[in-house]
């Protein structure tokens, strides 16, 4: 049985902070493999680039490491709820627990999302703990669900798809040592984020 982390964002462009936080999961032996799940275009958010060139980035990338894999299954259609996703991949992988990997800053909110109680219920939350979020009186809300609910800690480097899209505007060198090599690349060919 493997331990399947399912990441779901953005990735408006991915960059070196998404990798490294999967790669440490696997490493700490949270996980087997973590699948990138970018959200379709029907999500509305200012900027953002069309579904099928973040997940193409996304590709570029996951495919340079045999743990990690994008999904387009949230490309096409309509808007698609976490829990719909996470049945989604159970259904894909039935012998298989899928993990929902959470950044501890949706902890506070949670409660609100569609579901948030069967997802608790039925799935594993691997909660990656942040340094300036203190998380223990949130985790209080979700007592009752602590036997779903791992916490990893994760070195945060200071990164953010908006601080990237900024240094290409202003054709800064050093956005290099922040996302891939070959994604950059294909933003430059297509004439990303200008």
């Amino acid at each position: 049985m493997m331990k399947i982390g399912i990441l779901g964002g953005c990735f408006n462009p991915p960059h070196k902070m998404h990798i490294g936080m999967a790669l440490e999961l696997i490493k700490q032996k949270k996980l087997d493999k973590v699948i990138f799940v970018p959200a379709g275009d029907h999500y509305n958010k200012e900027g953002l680039l069309p579904a099928i060139d973040r997940y193409t980035m996304l590709k570029i990338v996951t495919d340079k490491f045999a743990q990690l894999e994008v999904s387009d299954h949230e490309l096409y259609g309509e808007l698609t709820y976490t829990y719909e996703t996470l049945e989604y991949f159970e259904q894909k992988y039935p012998l298989d627990e899928i993990y929902f990997i959470c950044g501890a800053d949706h902890l506070k909110d949670f409660h609100s999302w569609k579901k948030s109680a069967y997802i608790l219920e039925h799935y594993k939350i691997l909660l990656v703990k942040r340094e300036h979020i203190a998380i223990d009186k949130e985790l209080q809300l979700y007592e009752k669900y602590k036997e779903n609910i791992v916490v990893a800690d994760i070195e945060k480097e200071d990164i953010s798809s908006t601080m990237i899209r900024k240094m290409i505007k202003e054709n800064r060198k050093n956005v290099i040592e922040m996302t891939d090599r070959d994604v950059l690349k294909y933003i430059k060919t297509k004439k990303l984020y200008l």
